[in-house]
């Protein structure tokens, strides 16, 4: 009975342990390059070594992080040039999720679509970019939840997070960042009409967009 208890109970410390770390690499709180310490993270978030490592492994097949042997863990470093082949791949298959949330929100899922459009409509007119960035990311992995396909959610979460962490090295130079933010009142509104085709036209058009925006200042 208490390995059946464990084993669930590892799990959740390790996601615990993944969402942690993986917020702090793509927001470039740990910025490219850096070491990770494993003992470090495990007395901040108050969890063993094993969680911890746990994570870890998931990052590394996600590119978020790079593992030496003998030498340690260390956030990856961000590759530019990789640009164009994410947004390629994220805007067939985020466009997808975006058509697929159309057809299958459920009425829980609408409930919190409301509470976004609510935030994105008291966002109006922030320069708050930390704030604005938490809010477009939530946005997208919320489309990418409400498609209700574990493979494509998965698929666009790692590629979403390399994203991410482009989009965070140029923040402070992108001149239209409220603007892409609130497209998305747009995207939810599509969805929640059930309009699947045009849910996945707004999704494409605005990583396109954004994609020219980060190249113009790169």
């Amino acid at each position: 009975m208490s390995s059946q208890v464990t084993a669930p109970r590892r799990e959740l410390l390790a996601d615990r342990a993944y969402a942690h770390l993986r917020d702090r690499i793509v927001t470039l709180g740990i910025p490219p390059g850096a070491p990770i310490d494993e003992d470090q993270l495990g007395s901040e978030l108050g969890i063993g070594r094993t969680p911890v490592r746990e994570a870890i492994k998931r990052l590394a097949l996600e590119n978020l992080v790079t593992v030496f042997p003998r030498r340690g863990t260390f956030a990856s470093e961000i590759n530019i040039t990789d640009l164009a082949d994410i947004s390629d791949v994220r805007g067939q298959i985020e466009g997808h999720a975006a058509y697929r949330a159309a057809e299958r929100i459920t009425p829980a899922r609408r409930v919190e679509l409301e509470a976004l459009l609510s935030e994105l409509v008291a966002s109006r007119g922030s320069s708050d970019t930390g704030a604005l960035m938490a809010l477009d990311t939530r946005v997208h992995r919320f489309v990418h939840g409400c498609a209700d396909n574990p493979y494509l959610e998965d698929t666009l979460a790692r590629f979403f997070n390399l994203s991410l962490r482009i989009w965070y090295l140029v923040l402070d130079r992108l001149p239209h960042l409220l603007a892409r933010v609130h497209e998305h009142e747009e995207l939810l509104r599509a969805i929640a009409d059930g309009e699947a085709e045009r849910a996945r036209a707004i999704i494409t058009e605005h990583i396109e967009i954004f994609e020219r925006e980060i190249r113009a200042v790169l």
